[in-house]
């Protein structure tokens, strides 16, 4: 814990896993159990937070909404949708609150970045409070706070003014808003809070209103799911899946977050906490991966033109063409800078904003970009002249350039080896690129591909097998296990039965394995330059269910698969890792998973008949 500031109360924090996500496709918050929204960003993913309580319970801020009395609940999804329900049962009655963030068209277009918050009583009666209290800038810039009759509270900044309306009445104390109301089975109250652009007060939001947009953001939501094709086992959990990565697309640009959180640890109290509120070129390529397996050619479209409109594969930084994030707008400088008056979650410091990873060569998402290029172009449109053009210089500076130490996957910061892992990649990515070439007819330096991409073979297996361990290992000529070789069979770099593949599956088991979950290595074995230790990576837990699938070992997927179910939390929603005792840690949700689950489930299924 960070004792430094000594006023951690942990008690004031939810687990991460309480939490269900909503969102407009340009930004999200996520909504306790409780009722309280303590993460909200306004108007974008990555702009500064407006409620952050968690990550400061004291001073981040929160839209707190419940019952007045002892209460027990429960938080669901309404169905096919991101409408969140939560729901109030006391002794005098029932009651819900339904969380959304209005999409108004099939572009998934908001009329504005409004959030609305409607509570219904259903059963019985029950008193309701409401506070209100936005800390602007991540809690460091001051506000004022005006009320504007009985049902409008105005909140100004120096960068943001927001406005709260309300059909219950609102008081304010200069900073804060609150409101105390009871209802009676059959009524219902709507808070609903708006940006205010050009200084012009956004206008209330009547129950009529609230239902109308309540309607065609659900229309919204199970018309777009409607369009996946997606019928198997676990229909539930990858259509789940699938709504979450479509909440983490930001629909100006078709950029894809890695999660919509910053600095939420993979440890408690520990310093691996990191700002995942950008578009890391590996997650969305694999995510356009997952879109299309689904059916959802357009979201692939979207981060194609996204890469292109914006330029990103005609870079040309000093770690090479690509760097590994971008902004979602496409901007490719992202300070990181640590914010020492917030506490962090449940006092896990340091907090930051910006990171510094942009900085670091990692090869491998030469081959994530270029498959993804490669299966768009083989189940969605064909690429451009223009795209193959600039895909064909990535090779190229690719082929000069592989045979080299970077940071590797897991963005360590102990320094640059040589990752097996990004071998593989480089090797994905040159032979994709073989692939078009030849299925198209398209104008490429093939010798000079086909000699890079065997050299690259010919050293991963010489190299990048241990004959000691009996398994492919983290770096070349070492002996660490790591969980990213599991890539190896699913990239169609080694036969999923090949008898090197499936003892290294076997030493990965033996080693890395606990339960169904999977670290990515130990850090002690491995040093990575941070302090602590970190929880499963379930990324890799999905991944260990594939490579069983396709060793064809079945009945061990599936277990293992099932068990990685019940580590979902009550809404269905995945962090980065999970801990010693099922716990959430890190950014939450987070994409890597959510995509991970639905290829395992589509190739477990297909395996499974």
């Amino acid at each position: 814990m960070n004792a430094g500031f000594g006023r951690t109360d942990l008690s004031a924090y939810l687990p991460i896993a309480e939490h269900g996500l909503i969102g407009d496709l340009h930004s999200a918050a996520l909504v306790g159990t409780d009722g309280a929204i303590d993460w909200y960003c306004c108007p974008r993913f990555d702009s500064p937070s407006v409620f952050a309580s968690l990550l400061d319970a004291e001073r981040g801020g929160s839209f707190e909404l419940a019952a007045d009395v002892p209460t027990r609940t429960r938080q669901f999804y309404f169905p096919d949708t991101n409408v969140l329900i939560t729901r109030f049962f006391a002794s005098d009655g029932v009651a819900e609150i339904q969380d959304f963030m209005p999409i108004t068209d099939d572009s998934g277009a908001p009329a504005r970045h409004r959030l609305i918050r409607r509570v219904i009583c259903v059963r019985g009666s029950l008193p309701f409070t409401a506070h209100v209290a936005p800390r602007f800038g991540y809690g460091a810039e001051p506000h004022s706070a005006q009320a504007r009759g009985a049902h409008t509270v105005v909140f100004r900044s120096g960068s943001l003014s927001l406005a709260l309306t309300a059909t219950a009445p609102l008081e304010c104390d200069g900073l804060d808003a609150r409101s105390r109301f009871k209802l009676l089975e059959g009524e219902s109250a709507v808070f609903a809070l708006d940006p205010i652009v050009d200084d012009v007060i956004p206008r209330a939001c009547p129950q009529a209103e609230a239902e109308q947009q309540f309607e065609t953001t659900v229309r919204f939501w199970r018309n777009w799911l409607a369009r996946s094709r997606y019928h198997g086992r676990w229909r539930e959990m990858v259509h789940r899946s699938a709504l979450v990565l479509k909440l983490l697309t930001y629909a100006p640009t078709g950029a894809i977050v890695a999660a919509p959180t910053t600095s939420l640890p993979e440890q408690m109290g520990g310093e691996r906490n990191w700002d995942y509120r950008f578009v890391w070129v590996r997650d969305a390529a694999f995510c356009v991966y997952a879109m299309l397996r689904l059916g959802f050619t357009g979201e692939a479209e979207a981060f194609m033109r996204f890469l292109s409109e914006r330029g990103i594969m005609r870079g040309s930084g000093p770690a090479g063409p690509l760097q590994i994030m971008y902004g979602i707008d496409g901007r490719d400088e992202l300070p990181e800078q640590v914010l020492p008056h917030l506490e962090g979650y449940m006092g896990s410091a340091p907090v930051r904003v910006g990171n510094a990873a942009t900085g670091q060569l990692q090869l491998d998402i030469y081959g994530a970009l270029i498959d993804s290029v490669y299966l768009y172009d083989k189940w969605g449109q064909p690429i451009s002249s223009d795209r193959w053009e600039e895909l064909g210089v990535l090779v190229d500076w690719l082929c000069d350039h592989w045979d080299q130490p970077d940071d590797g996957v897991w963005e360590t910061r102990g320094g640059r080896k040589n990752f097996v892992y990004s071998r593989l990649m480089c090797w994905v990515a040159i032979e994709r690129a073989i692939r078009m070439a030849n299925r198209r007819g398209l104008p490429a330096d093939l010798p000079r591909w086909r000699q890079s991409r065997d050299a690259i073979y010919r050293q991963i297996m010489q190299r990048g097998w241990s004959p000691e361990r009996g398994a492919f290992v983290q770096h070349l000529d070492d002996l660490v296990l790591d969980a990213s070789v599991l890539m190896m069979p699913m990239a169609k770099f080694i036969s999923p039965t090949d008898p090197k593949w499936l003892a290294t599956l076997d030493a990965l088991t033996a080693e890395l394995v606990s339960d169904s979950l999977v670290y990515r290595y130990d850090p002690e074995a491995s040093p990575d330059g941070l302090r602590g230790a970190e929880g499963t990576f379930s990324i890799c837990s999905f991944w260990y269910v594939e490579a069983l699938t396709r060793a064809g070992r079945l009945e061990e997927a599936r277990l293992a698969f099932e068990k990685m179910l019940t580590y979902a939390n009550h809404v269905g929603l995945y962090a980065e890792e999970i801990g010693l005792t099922g716990e959430q840690l890190g950014n939450f949700p987070q994409a890597f998973t959510h995509l991970s689950l639905i290829s395992a489930a589509f190739n477990l299924d297909r395996a499974l008949g």
